[in-house]
């Protein structure tokens, strides 16, 4: 039976992201994967999403699902009660940025390795993906010492499922794809928020997400985890993400969006947007 725990959430004060929360265990013996889905009246499309991480599989890879709800109005809470081993949900009538939701999860979580996944993404091999995601938990010990060259984070390469895949899909993810390799490869750090895989000690020395960004927080985040290391991409990362936001406003747009917000981090630490509009 999952627990739901209700939180008014944490507020930004003398540091902007993460904080430990108090009690919570220190991971021990095998590693321990933690899944943390971030969702705000997603009831359409989470149960797909939350499905690719049954109790069987959860068990076999010594891993644990949580979902940090936004305060959602629709059927997401009674889902992820359905599907997950912890519900946090965000009580608050003022709107909570993803920031907060991704670093609530990450409050609660034990594991060794910290896996934010969407709630509108799924991996595209599942089988596959829990795979390496438990290599990595396993080699986090022997790369644990304090070095450049350590991978700290992933970044998955996304794609839209075959299903509903169209050209366009194909040639901008394509080209996505390398181009958030690239910028790891110059030391930037890039990682597409659909799935952001972290080492859970890297998380917390770089300060986890800042909560007060709308947007940009993904990449705000990968810029600072690459003082602690190194940036790494691994093919059975690879998720499906819904086009539904580029089906709405088409890819130029989105991203001019992603661009200017992107920029605005880089030179001024915050990001332009002020709210993330729900694409539902």
């Amino acid at each position: 039976m999952p627990t739901d725990v209700t939180h008014e959430t944490i507020q930004a004060t003398e540091t902007p992201g993460w904080k430990p929360a108090q009690g919570t265990p220190t991971p021990v013996g095998k590693p321990l994967i933690s899944i943390i889905v971030p969702a705000l009246n997603e009831e359409k499309l989470i149960q797909r999403t939350l499905g690719c991480f049954p109790p069987q599989l959860r068990e076999r890879y010594g891993m644990e699902l949580i979902v940090s709800d936004g305060g959602s109005s629709d059927g997401t809470p009674l889902i992820a009660q359905q599907c997950a081993d912890l519900v946090a949900r965000h009580t608050e009538p003022r709107r909570q940025t993803i920031a907060e939701g991704r670093n609530r999860g990450a409050q609660l979580a034990r594991g060794a390795l910290l896996v934010f996944i969407n709630a509108d993404t799924v991996p595209k091999n599942p089988q596959k993906f829990l795979q390496a995601l438990r290599q990595i938990a396993e080699n986090s010990a022997e790369n644990s010492s304090d070095n450049r060259r350590r991978v700290v984070a992933y970044a998955c390469p996304v794609e839209i499922a075959p299903e509903e895949r169209q050209l366009s899909d194909r040639l901008f993810h394509g080209f996505f794809n390398r181009y958030v390799r690239f910028l790891n490869v110059i030391g930037l750090g890039m990682g597409r928020g659909e799935c952001q895989v972290i080492h859970r000690d890297a998380f917390v020395n770089a300060g986890g997400y800042d909560n007060g960004m709308v947007a940009g927080e993904d990449f705000d985040l990968y810029k600072r985890l690459t003082r602690l290391g190194t940036i790494g991409h691994r093919a059975e990362l690879m998720v499906h993400e819904s086009p539904r936001r580029f089906r709405r406003y088409g890819y130029l747009r989105v991203l001019w969006e992603w661009t200017v917000n992107a920029l605005s981090v880089i030179f001024s630490g915050k990001a332009v947007s002020k709210e993330w509009e729900q694409i539902r």
